[in-house]
């Protein structure tokens, strides 16, 4: 009886708007790894703080979200419910680092004038 239940509720998902909400929720989670990888940069956070950042950053991303825009209910908004929500995508990760080293090299760079 519980597969009948869940195959009920799938049904009742409207496809386009899941694909909205996987599109806004990619975006978000895009700039919010992105926006981190540069605050870490500037603070010049290392190793395995730096990573630390990353995750608590993706958990305050991934909980707001939860909280705000799906009030406490994830599987009413996106299949996968709260895994989708929590998981930080291999893009994100990339984007990170990409971030967290280009902000590292611009602030703590060796070629920055105000060191020599």
């Amino acid at each position: 009886m519980a597969n009948t239940e869940e195959e009920y509720q799938q049904m009742q998902v409207y496809p386009p708007h899941v694909l909205y909400n996987s599109q806004s929720l990619h975006t978000v989670k895009f700039l919010s790894s992105s926006f981190a990888g540069a605050v870490a940069g500037v603070l010049g956070l290392e190793n395995f703080l730096g990573f630390g950042f990353f995750a608590g950053s993706t958990l305050v991303t991934s909980l707001s979200i939860w909280l705000i825009r799906c009030q406490g209910r994830p599987k009413k908004y996106m299949l996968g419910g709260m895994w989708e929500l929590a998981n930080p995508g291999q893009d994100n990760l990339f984007s990170y680092i990409l971030f967290w080293t280009l902000f590292y090299a611009l602030v703590h760079g060796m070629c920055n004038p105000a060191r020599d």
